[in-house]
């Protein structure tokens, strides 16, 4: 299967979103990528839930070493919301 890249620097920033982490907005590119890949995975676990979440979200983005946690609470809270509104399609 085709991995669906952007094309050049336009298409990537389309695809940032705006996300909280512990009080500070950041930009996260890829991020529905991310979610949809995680959410195929079929992991029902919290930790692994944040650990998976985290590891493919710094395939394109910059976290800290210290601010992974923060990331993580963050994303598995997106995650959860996404999923569950995937549930009710």
């Amino acid at each position: 299967m085709k991995e669906d890249k952007p094309c050049c620097a336009a298409e990537a920033l389309r695809r940032i979103r705006q996300v909280d982490v512990g009080g500070i907005v950041v930009g996260l590119s890829m991020l529905d990528k991310v979610i949809a890949d995680v959410e195929a995975l079929g992991i029902t676990s919290e930790p692994g839930l944040t650990e998976e979440l985290v590891k493919r979200t710094k395939i394109y983005n910059y976290i800290p070493k210290s601010a992974e946690q923060m990331y993580g609470e963050a994303l598995l809270g997106i995650y959860q919301k996404e999923a569950n509104n995937h549930g009710k399609d």
